[in-house]
């Protein structure tokens, strides 16, 4: 009943534009993706509101 190192077999739910997005660390110690760097980053800037820049703009803004 010892369920310490059961390894999860299920893929997490992903956004539609990720599909098939796998990243992976090789025995070098290397990042592999499935997606490209570039594209990844494409779709972070879309998507995700970046919270230090956010702080900055209203910080700008009370000046």
């Amino acid at each position: 009943m010892d369920k310490k190192n059961t390894p999860k077999t299920d893929k997490p739910e992903v956004h539609d534009d990720l599909k098939g997005f796998d990243i992976n660390i090789n025995q070098f110690g290397e990042v592999t993706s499935t997606i490209k760097p570039e594209k990844l980053n494409e779709f972070l800037n879309e998507n995700v509101d970046d919270k230090k820049l956010k702080d900055e703009d209203s910080k700008s803004a009370d000046s």
